[in-house]
């Protein structure tokens, strides 16, 4: 897919892989909404995006996936402002055992979220031009992850709802 023009949704997107991500849209041509819940990160990372691109190809929304309904509003958001959405890249997550409905939440529940919220602004059927949906997984998704049961039952859940959604939900 050449993403020249296109505009992507990255959440966990102010550091690690969501960066990499970004840097790598923003390289080959896409306008980037850059989705992160640590808004310090999150402006330092799109300062330093500003840098490198036009400033008018990157917007920062903090938000935080757990919530639906800011999940939501930073959608619209990210439309209202590029006016489409071609590629989004759920790939926020965390690892925390103690508090593992969060680590669900975050790591599984806002993937579905996301995905189902990327098909209604994407589909065709609603007006859209198609796109593409990554979801981020783990290796802890293939296999058992010793100490780390909710961490690796959340990767595993992104792995089996992804293939099982991906015959039935095109764009």
């Amino acid at each position: 897919m050449h993403v020249n023009g296109k505009v992507a949704l990255v959440t966990g997107a102010a550091q690690g892989i969501g960066k990499a991500f970004v840097e790598e849209l923003l390289h080959k041509g896409a306008k980037v909404a850059l989705v992160d819940l640590n808004l310090e990160v999150g402006e330092k990372c799109k300062a330093a995006l500003d840098e490198l691109f036009e400033p008018q190809k990157t917007l920062f929304l903090q938000c935080d996936v757990a919530d639906q309904e800011q999940l939501r509003d930073t959608f619209r958001k990210v439309v209202q402002h590029f006016g489409r959405l071609d590629i989004l890249v759920n790939n926020a997550g965390v690892n925390n055992e103690k508090h593992w409905e969060k680590t669900v939440q975050i790591n599984l529940v806002s993937v579905i979220s996301g995905t189902y919220l990327g098909l209604d602004y994407m589909s065709k059927q609603n007006g859209g031009d198609g796109g593409v949906i990554i979801n981020m997984s783990s290796l802890a998704g293939l296999m058992p992850a010793a100490h780390q049961p909710v961490y690796c039952a959340s990767k595993h859940g992104i792995i089996g709802f992804t293939r099982s959604a991906a015959p039935i939900n095109h764009c």
